[in-house]
């Protein structure tokens, strides 16, 4: 766990100076991103100063039911505010934050709230936890020593992004820390069976129409070992999907038995000819050390990167990779038979 009272202190000193603080998250915000930053910018608030949250409203898929979505500050809109601090959470790296948000990060300085094992330490204060579940889990730390007052909009707001970030409280980053932070946010009413419902329970049709499609891409190989699914720009263009639309696809090829490395390849509906890969990992596999090799990070069992070139090349080279890991693995785990060492070699060693 991250020396917590004297970097709390850094970022403490750095609020104090501010008069009007901007709060995001990364690009395509996930459960985590999203709740941490309504979270963060409303216990600012409640505190009496002024504090902002911005994010790609168009961007958030069903988890615009939040309270707080509406407070938000369009990305689009951002060059009409000015601010004095910024604060990052759950975003590994500056260039992983929205396109329209860098350019006035750039000019401020930096707090940086998050839990990648690959952060890269953008901010002049970095309050990075790679054992935390969530960034979410250090918020509501960073709340409690801060002696904030929580209300039922950031305990939900945090609630949904341990929650989904977690798996349910499932994945293996969960501990004792993140269930005390769980058990502390119910008091405020959170609306845990409704929550649930949206995020788990009920989906979209154009989300189910790209799960259909996703199914019919599975491929698998190493008998199981290995799957992958896929999506073509067509797919999120013919059904009107955005990337929120195809947040959980990744669980087609995790869902797979035996499965230990799970791929999904994407394309959203953008410009760029470049594929994105969520990665996951099951047993003594590093899913960072795959997205590593592009440019990607994340961490030890989810991780993602984003590819130079259309799926195909992107396939190609993806497949290489985890055959590399595969084989490296291998290596290491190999019975390499004792050397027979003559007495004169002996002597030269």
């Amino acid at each position: 766990m991250i020396q917590q009272k004297e970097i709390f202190a850094k970022a403490k000193e750095l609020i104090s100076k501010s008069k009007r603080i901007l709060v995001s998250g990364h690009l395509s915000p996930d459960g985590d991103s999203l709740g941490s930053m309504i979270a963060l910018s409303r216990l600012l608030n409640n505190a009496g100063l002024q504090a902002a949250a911005t994010a790609d409203i168009n961007a958030l898929g069903k988890l615009d039911f939040l309270r707080g979505v509406d407070e938000l500050i369009p990305v689009r809109k951002l060059k009409r505010q000015k601010f004095d601090l910024f604060i990052a959470v759950d975003c590994g790296a500056f260039d992983r934050l929205p396109p329209e948000v860098r350019p006035v990060a750039e000019k401020l300085p930096v707090i940086c709230i998050d839990h990648h094992v690959t952060n890269t330490a953008f901010g002049a204060v970095s309050v990075v936890d790679p054992e935390a579940s969530s960034a979410a889990e250090i918020v509501w730390r960073f709340a409690k020593w801060m002696d904030w007052r929580l209300d039922p909009v950031v305990a939900e707001a945090l609630w949904v992004a341990m929650v989904t970030d977690t798996g349910r409280f499932a994945y293996d980053a969960t501990s004792p820390s993140t269930m005390r932070a769980a058990g502390d946010l119910l008091k405020y009413g959170v609306r845990t069976a409704l929550i649930n419902d949206i995020i788990y329970g009920t989906f979209p049709k154009r989300a189910i129409e790209l799960k259909r499609i996703a199914w019919r891409s599975l491929h698998i190989w190493k008998n199981g070992k290995v799957a992958e699914a896929s999506l073509k720009r067509e797919d999120f263009r013919a059904v009107r999907g955005t990337k929120a639309d195809a947040e959980d696809i990744i669980e087609i090829p995790r869902s797979v038995a035996r499965n230990e490395i799970a791929l999904f390849f994407y394309q959203i509906p953008d410009r760029t000819k470049e594929t994105r890969c969520s990665i996951r990992t099951r047993g003594d596999w590093d899913a960072t050390v795959l997205a590593a090799k592009f440019g990607g990070g994340g961490h030890r069992k989810a991780a993602g990167c984003t590819i130079k070139g259309p799926l195909g090349i992107a396939k190609r080279q993806m497949r290489a990779a985890v055959k590399d890991l595969l084989k490296s693995a291998c290596r290491k785990t190999a019975k390499i038979p004792p050397m027979t060492i003559q007495p004169e070699q002996e002597a030269k060693q």
